[in-house]
């Protein structure tokens, strides 16, 4: 996992935004792109780089494939900022 393509996933509201969906639980892309005003290679090119920051995982069901949110990116993340924020208190 790299935190540089974890925070590049996370620059862009669109992707923020199919966080924030994919919290109530798994969807497939033609749910998830229902949700916006784009097409779907964009939706595609979205989704494809939250897999690569390992926000999100897939799985196949029959013919549609459904994301889920990966919560232990960011809870790497948290752990990481808050060993960053704790090492400021000795100084």
């Amino acid at each position: 996992m790299s935190f540089a393509n974890t925070f590049k996933a996370l620059s862009d509201p669109v992707r923020r935004e199919i966080l924030e969906l994919l919290k109530e639980g798994s969807l497939s892309a033609g749910d998830i792109a229902s949700h916006f005003d784009m097409s779907g290679a964009t939706i595609s090119y979205h989704l494809k780089i939250l897999k690569n920051a390992d926000l999100l995982y897939e799985t196949k069901k029959k013919n549609f494939i459904y994301y889920h949110l990966n919560t232990t990116v960011l809870e790497d993340i948290m752990l990481w900022i808050s060993e960053l924020k704790g090492g400021d208190s000795n100084d």
